[in-house]
């Protein structure tokens, strides 16, 4: 009789053993999901599918194609599905099938293999076990740790690590015997060893020494009411006697979701926080309320949404989070963001007011470089404006060429004739040029000979002029061209000015006298040297648009001297401006153009009307006429250089 209790004793226990194996199964698996949703989203899409008949190997190809996943399946399992999913993620369908046709998925970074699920041989009597060699490898130098495990104890993993990288993983009290799969490649320590404790539905603190606690992560309490949440605050607070108007559900650390209508966000923060086990610390009082509506976060990022928008943040260290103002000592931040494309200068004045507020901005060009100081969140806010504007800028190199044309023409033609000195030819004596340009000075006795040889010729006879006669004959014209070309280059950053300026100075003489009148009067002179310029500038800002077309702010100024009204006065001047914006093409010449002078003078003089009668007025008038034409060009031709 003894026997066979023992005989149903010992087959009850193999059915709860089996049981806890296949709970334990599936709640890896399910913990293995949730951490590769991190790296493929589409574990998280929904599923829409009915099927009757259809082999597991199709089933699981149809929803790989359908969500681009990396499925595998063993070819060994023959097995048809009949079911009709919707509204249901892939992950839940995945864990769905492994639980109802006793398979297992084993993790190969991002693929999943589909494999019969083989039960673990329980052991009911003691027997030496031989251990199993475990895929564990640590990169000392790197600080990287791999692990490939696959139903292993939890306990030889732990001592395993340990022996293997020198630092102390244990497990806490109340961790039981325990298997555990993960596959971990290459990834720091610290951040594999947390998620090895995650897909095995365990718990990872790290101590100010250095230790690795490994704990089991608590069950979940469904549904706090608004009672509970009033008796947990006041263990907290026994001053707050306010009802929390707000309803939470903290499975653990990564799963937490919370809604709630004008509630205390230290209130939020205390009741959360000792739900899940996480330490913290308040440097500052709290005031401030939010309303919240969130599912499924983590109590990191729950922080940083209840922190958002109010002058509070929050910092990770050894294990705590520590909260309070962002202007609190510990809080506060200190960081320089070095230029990598444009230089520094001036930034600080075209970052937005509303982000710099709270944080200290300080322009350093040494290094090219801004120093921020103050609150994390909106040090990272003018981190991240920054880096947009950090951009190439590019430099725009602008062609100009001057061209200066100037025409003249003067013609003075007529007859001088008079008695006494000759005032062109003082010393009497016939003179001049003939060719090319006529201009004669003729003396009474060169005239005297001239009018005796026309004299022997006929009746004529013209007689002779006095000896203090003279005559002059004048027909000349001159014509000048002048043309000027200048092709200076100028260079300059877009949106920066760039000037040229070319000019000369003439001075004039100021004198002044000074009277001094003591016992005696007394006078001084001096004489000093003014100057005066006559300038040629321009000035030309470059606004390069994205398609490459260059906007062009242009001013022109020219300046030049005129003829003095006397001797020792100062030069006139006379100056011709104009500004212009236009838009070109990257290495497009265009032609601003053409400042353009005319002048005409005619002058002359003669014998009263005999002086307008045509043919015969070139012997009875002298007259002068000039004309000048002055043209102005410039081109431009604007180079966008990166």
């Amino acid at each position: 009789m003894k026997r066979i209790v023992r005989i149903i004793g010992v087959i009850f226990l193999l059915f709860l053993s089996v049981d806890n194996f296949a709970q334990q199964r599936i709640k890896q698996i399910e913990n293995q999901l949730d951490v590769m949703l991190v790296d493929i989203p589409a574990l998280d899409e929904k599923v829409e599918m009915s099927v009757s008949g259809v082999s597991i190997q199709e089933f699981m190809r149809g929803i790989a194609e359908a969500h681009q996943l990396n499925i595998s399946v063993d070819p060994s399992i023959n097995q048809d599905i009949v079911n009709n999913f919707s509204n249901a993620t892939v992950s839940d369908v995945l864990i769905f099938v492994c639980k109802e046709y006793q398979l297992d998925i084993n993790f190969i970074g991002s693929i999943m293999s589909i494999v019969k699920y083989i039960e673990p041989e329980i052991v009911v009597e003691e027997k030496i076990i031989t251990p199993k060699e475990l895929k564990i490898e640590y990169k000392k130098m790197l600080g990287k740790l791999s692990l490939d495990l696959k139903n292993d104890s939890l306990s030889a993993v732990a001592k395993a690590i340990t022996q293997k990288t020198k630092k102390n993983v244990v497990l806490a009290s109340g961790v039981g015997p325990q298997l555990v799969t993960v596959y971990i490649e290459d990834m720091p320590f610290d951040n594999a060893l947390e998620k090895f404790g995650l897909a095995n539905n365990l718990m990872l603190t790290k101590t100010e020494d250095d230790f690795y606690i490994l704990d089991k992560i608590r069950q979940p309490n469904k549904g706090s009411s608004k009672t509970n949440n009033r008796t947990n605050r006041n263990q907290r607070s026994p001053s707050n006697n306010q009802e929390s108007d707000f309803v939470y559900e903290a499975k653990d650390a990564y799963e937490i979701s919370l809604s709630g209508t004008d509630v205390s966000i230290e209130e939020v923060i205390k009741t959360i926080a000792n739900e899940v086990g996480v330490d913290y610390y308040f440097v500052s009082d709290i005031k401030d309320k939010t309303t919240i509506n969130i599912k499924s976060t983590s109590f990191k990022d729950l922080l940083e949404d209840l922190l958002q928008g109010t002058d509070l943040t929050y910092e990770y260290k050894k294990g705590i989070y520590i909260i309070g103002e962002r202007k609190t000592e510990g809080l506060r931040r200190i960081k320089i963001i070095q230029m990598q494309h444009r230089s520094v200068e001036k930034i600080a004045e075209i970052i937005p007011s509303v982000i710099q507020e709270g944080v200290d901005v300080k322009e350093f060009l040494d290094l090219n470089s801004l120093i921020l100081s103050g609150s994390q969140p909106r040090i990272e806010e003018i981190e991240l404006f920054v880096k947009k504007i950090d951009k190439l800028v590019p430099v725009v190199m602008i062609e100009v060429m001057i061209i200066d044309y100037s025409n003249s023409r003067a013609n003075s033609v007529g007859v001088e004739a008079g008695i006494g000195e000759n005032p062109s030819n003082p010393s009497g004596v016939t003179s001049g040029t003939l060719l090319p340009e006529p201009n004669m000075s003729l003396n009474s006795s060169s005239i005297n000979n001239i009018l005796g040889n026309l004299s022997g010729y006929g009746l004529l006879n013209f007689g002779k002029v006095t000896s203090s006669f003279y005559l002059n004959i004048r027909a000349l014209e001159t014509q000048g061209i002048l043309k000027v070309r200048s092709t200076p280059r100028l260079s300059t950053l877009n949106g920066n000015e760039a000037t040229m300026t070319i000019g000369k100075t003439e001075y004039y003489v100021v004198e002044t006298n000074t009277v001094t009148s003591n016992s005696s009067t007394t006078s001084q002179s001096s004489r000093s040297y003014n100057p005066v310029t006559a300038d040629l500038t321009i000035t030309i800002k470059p606004f390069v648009s994205g398609d490459d077309q260059i906007t062009l702010d242009i001013t022109f100024s020219q300046s030049d001297f005129t003829g003095k009204i006397e001797p020792g006065a100062p030069p006139g001047n006379v100056s011709r401006t104009f500004t212009s914006k236009i838009r070109v093409k990257n290495e497009e010449m265009i032609l601003l153009g053409g400042l353009e002078e005319k002048s005409s003078n005619e002058s002359g003089r003669g014998v009263p009307f005999l002086s307008r009668i045509p043919i015969i007025k070139w012997l009875f008038s002298s007259r002068t006429k000039t004309k000048s034409k002055t043209k102005l060009n410039i081109f431009i031709k604007p180079t966008v250089i990166y």
